[in-house]
Parts: structure tokens; sequence; C-alpha cells
């Protein structure tokens, strides 16, 4: 990843604005924070959310708080702990998210 020329900056999370997204069941609540081609995200799953797709683009994930479990097209389930990160490339593994209890993440892509 080539990150672009961007000065210094301190992100205050809690005055990003929220944006709602609702999945097949549950909802993403994302904040998003753009630095050049890089979409910088905090994103937080309700209790019982499940994605409405498969996504093929590539993250960088951080468990921040919570558990939540991705299945990749070929069936096999990624559990992903508070703590804990993924990455996966562009065009790379689809896969999909849901999660019990909800969880918050950190995610860039």
């Amino acid at each position: 990843m080539t990150i672009p020329f961007h000065p210094f900056q301190i992100t205050d999370w809690d005055h990003i604005a929220k944006e709602i997204h609702q999945g097949d069941s549950g909802t993403a609540t994302w904040q998003v924070l753009q630095v050049g081609h890089i979409r910088v995200r905090m994103v937080e799953y309700s209790a019982a959310y499940e994605a409405d797709h498969w996504c093929s683009k590539g993250h960088i994930i951080l468990c921040v708080q919570g558990e939540m479990e991705t299945t990749l097209e070929d069936g096999r389930i990624m559990v992903l702990k508070q703590g804990m990160s993924y990455q996966v490339g562009d065009g790379n593994e689809a896969h999909r998210t849901k999660t019990k209890e909800g969880c918050r993440l950190f995610i860039v892509d």
C-alpha cells in the first residue's frame, strides 16, 4: 500500500458523522475518513448483524470490541475476537460477516 502525501492528522471519531447500513439482519454503523484513495473506518455491527452481500474488497480489519464470524466463499468460517485482525487483498477470498452479540471494528481499505 502506498499512502499518498497527507499531513499529520489526529482523528477524533466522536466527531465523525455516522452512516447506518442495513444488513440482511441488524445494522452496521460506519464512520468514514477518506485519505486520498484510502478509506479508514470505524464500524459497529449491532447484535444479530449479518451482511447483505459477499465482499471481494481488500481490507485490514482490527476487532476493537466484541466478536464476529467471517464466512469465506469456500465455506471456511473465521472467528475474529477482540484484539485480533485479518488482512485480505482485493479480489481474494470473497467474504461475508455476521455477529451474534455485536462488535466494533477499525478498518482500512
